[in-house]
């Protein structure tokens, strides 16, 4: 009988042992990371607070397609956890999503696209005091030659999105772009895109003027009225940049990635479209997606661009978001890491080996009991 217990109990605390490692490594271990990252100082102006902002990308839900069932179970958990424990902590004004949101947007059909939707809905929910600004994404409507109206419509009517717009908060202004749609080639989609940019950029000029001569009055007449601050341009391609080998971090591209010549409307965006933005906007700080990895670049030693990683294990180990105070003048950014995936492997496989040991040794002793045993 005392036998018999002895096995019971061994296998009730392995069980319990299990449990408590699932729970810590599927949903406490967020809270102590997540709780290392703190709202930067530096964002406020003349002692007001600053707008605070959360700026994700790449999440890349994996469709019908090329998604393997425990694939999307795993990682799509991953981010479901890590966005809502962030919402819960840190608590922000406005996130933004840099585009490729769904990993196979651009091939899913009208029931693929409804079922990923409705996944990207729960997992990225959020309450109503926080807004929630999402960009396309390559993987949502296609590469250039793959875009059409009909995915870019579904897209839009989704988020609310338009392919080129100003958004205005607390006085400070985002700019949206659809860089997929900045290939520069004349195609209708472009174009639209190419010319509302202009004239966006036309609204924004006239709003920093100040206190205009007649002629630019009559110039600016009729024009949308912004907040006089420069913008912050927002988008999924990064702008031209040669490579990634001046990046620095511990979550820039790896090495054998860090020299690889970028191919432009493909890695970044042309030259000439890169310069027609910086012309138009002259941003003050540009934050983009796409590459998976880290980049601090200032483009014509003025214009600072932040490449922000993928927020998925499925591309990267130790995926993060970036946090941002912003006032019409300053801003300030932080970034947070999330759980890399290897520490919850490896503390899985440590209990697991653990667990093995000590059953090996408790059964061994059991058996020689046996022995000894009249």
């Amino acid at each position: 009988m005392p036998r018999l217990e002895g096995k019971r109990g061994a296998v009730i605390l392995s069980a319990l042992s299990v449990i408590s490692v699932f729970i810590f490594c599927e949903y406490i271990i967020y809270y102590p990371t997540i709780l290392r990252c703190h709202w930067p100082r530096g964002g406020e102006e003349d002692g007001l607070p600053a707008l605070r902002v959360l700026f994700l990308a790449d999440t890349h839900l994996l469709g019908a397609i090329r998604g393997h069932w425990f694939d999307k179970l795993r990682r799509e958990w991953q981010m479901e956890r890590a966005f809502q424990t962030a919402l819960w902590l840190l608590q922000p004004e406005i996130v933004f999503i840099l585009g490729d949101i769904f990993d196979e947007g651009k091939w899913s059909s009208r029931q693929d696209w409804k079922r990923d939707v409705q996944r990207f809905l729960r997992m990225f929910r959020h309450p109503r005091d926080t807004e929630l600004i999402v960009l396309i994404g390559n993987h949502d409507v296609g590469f250039h030659y793959e875009m059409n109206r009909y995915k870019l419509d579904r897209f839009q009517r989704l988020f609310n999105y338009t392919s080129a717009k100003i958004l205005s908060r607390k006085g400070v202004n985002f700019v949206l772009v659809n860089s997929v749609a900045m290939q520069g080639d004349g195609c209708a989609i472009c174009q639209a895109v190419e010319d509302d940019l202009l004239q966006l950029s036309q609204d924004l000029n006239c709003s920093l003027q100040g206190l205009p001569s007649y002629a630019v009055q009559e110039q600016c007449r009729g024009r949308r009225s912004l907040p006089p601050s420069a913008p912050i341009l927002l988008q999924h391609y990064p702008l031209y940049r040669v490579s990634d080998a001046s990046c620095s971090g511990k979550d820039v591209a790896p090495p054998e990635e860090r020299h690889l010549l970028f191919k432009e409307r493909y890695d970044v965006l042309s030259r000439e479209a890169s310069k027609k933005l910086l012309r138009w906007f002259h941003p003050r700080l540009i934050l983009s997606g796409h590459t998976h990895s880290a980049c601090e670049v200032l483009h014509e030693q003025k214009y600072p661009e932040i490449s922000v990683p993928s927020f998925s294990w499925r591309n990267r180990n130790d995926p993060s978001f970036i946090l941002g105070t912003i006032s019409p003048r300053h801003f300030a950014l932080q970034k947070c890491f999330l759980p890399e995936e290897s520490t919850v492997i490896g503390v899985y496989c440590a209990t697991g080996i653990t667990l093995a040991l000590l059953l090996t040794v408790h059964c061994h002793s059991l058996r020689v009991g046996n022995l000894k045993s009249p």
